[in-house]
């Protein structure tokens, strides 16, 4: 994990990204031959900034999101939030949420738990790469320029797939390697670029130094 790094180092780490190559939905070669999801938000454009109340800088909620177009015989969805820019090898991820209902249609803003928000009840949530079961808000290293969140939801066929309580990203893949259908790609931005970041309050403990 990253601590909270200077302006200066996220200057220099520029050139240093994951990258979307790596994310989930473009690993997996999905979009050969599968089907396509319609994800969006009432929140925020494709590839347009997120709002800063879904981010370390504000209430760190996880956004409303809605889908359409699923294909027949969608029996569960899999959300996978990613940072395509972290300064890593691999994207970081900031949220995994498997049983999801297809026909639901849509996640409500705050309905995954998160530092200061309880979540929605029955929400089945993953471990995001601070190994938290929780939303982690985008907190990208100041000056290391703009960071793209994939927002990637899957659509799984057949039996429900079985996952342990608060699955990891390697399930997750093996489970949609087995099983997806279709898949959906919504990217949200965020960046600091004024040499702002949030720093956690000594006396809340249990803060994320995950920067991404």
């Amino acid at each position: 994990m990253l601590e909270k790094l200077p302006e200066v180092i996220g200057q220099a780490l520029q050139g240093v990204r994951a990258g979307l190559d790596n994310i989930v939905f473009n690993t997996l070669g999905m979009r050969e031959g599968m089907g396509s999801i319609e994800l969006a938000s009432m929140a925020f454009a494709d590839h347009a900034p997120l709002p800063q109340r879904c981010t370390a800088d504000g209430e760190g909620v996880s956004p409303p999101l809605q889908w359409s177009g699923l294909p027949l015989g969608a029996s569960s969805l899999v959300l996978v939030v990613e940072d395509a820019d972290s300064p890593t090898p691999n994207p970081l991820v900031h949220a995994i949420v498997v049983d999801l209902a297809p026909e639901n249609g849509a996640l409500a803003e705050g309905a995954l738990p998160s530092q200061d928000n309880e979540g929605a009840p029955g929400t089945h949530v993953g471990r995001n790469s601070a190994l938290q079961a929780a939303w982690l808000p985008p907190d990208p290293p100041p000056g290391h320029g703009v960071h793209r969140y994939a927002f990637q939801l899957f659509a799984l066929g057949g039996e429900p797939a079985a996952f342990s309580e608060s699955p990891g990203r390697d399930e997750i893949v093996d489970a949609l390697r087995e099983h997806a259908l279709a898949s959906g790609l919504l990217v949200g931005t965020y960046e600091r670029s004024d040499g702002s970041v949030s720093i956690p309050d000594a006396a809340a403990p249990g803060r994320s130094a995950v920067v991404g």
